[in-house]
């Protein structure tokens, strides 16, 4: 080995301070990385486009449409040779025609895919919810099963008259039964008890 290359070695550090590159701090924000393309905000885009697909889909659209096409052709048949821009085939009109497709049906699709995503995250809002109403339903059940579970073992009101008056006509019997055995002082013999003595 060379002493350069000795001199070398015994200068880069080991262990953990052993990598001499610029590491990034986590308490700084990253510089923004250099791009090339221009940048646009996807929503407003996906607005825009939604409006646009909504616009398409309207019948104002169509008449216009219908309007500026039938304007198109009587302009490049009636008007003076030197004013029209497109003659009979009309290879302009179809060009533009043809434009407007290839943008129509890209921003179409944009607005449903952003459309079918509203649907997922609406959906799965509508799934947690019926969730929780199935767990609340759940509960309440459990609740009104303990509840009659708990009022089967309480004494109703009907309960408690059938006992009373179990209780009534048991006195009744006890007592008519107790007046068949009392002996009144008048049906005792005359003659005196030793223990009145």
């Amino acid at each position: 080995m060379t002493p350069e290359r000795e001199s070398t070695r015994e200068r880069t550090p080991a262990g953990a301070t052993a990598t001499t590159r610029t590491r990034a701090r986590l308490d700084q924000p990253r510089s923004p990385k250099r791009r090339f393309l221009p940048e646009y905000d996807p929503e407003a885009f996906g607005r825009l486009s939604e409006r646009i697909a909504r616009f398409l889909g309207t019948g104002r659209f169509i008449v216009w449409m219908t309007v500026v096409i039938i304007a198109w052709v009587l302009w490049n048949i009636f008007a003076p040779r030197d004013v029209r821009f497109d003659n009979y085939p009309f290879i302009f009109l179809t060009l533009m025609l043809s434009l407007q497709a290839s943008y129509a049906a890209p921003l179409i699709l944009l607005a449903q895919n952003r459309q079918d995503d509203r649907d997922k995250v609406n959906l799965e809002q509508d799934r947690k919810q019926n969730e929780r109403s199935i767990a609340d339903t759940e509960y309440l059940t459990r609740e009104i099963a303990a509840l009659r579970i708990g009022l089967g073992e309480v004494a109703t009101r009907d309960w408690i008259r059938s006992e009373l008056q179990d209780l009534v006509k048991e006195l009744e019997e006890r007592e008519n039964s107790h007046h068949k055995h009392v002996v009144f002082p008048a049906e005792r013999s005359h003659g005196r008890d030793v223990d009145d003595r």
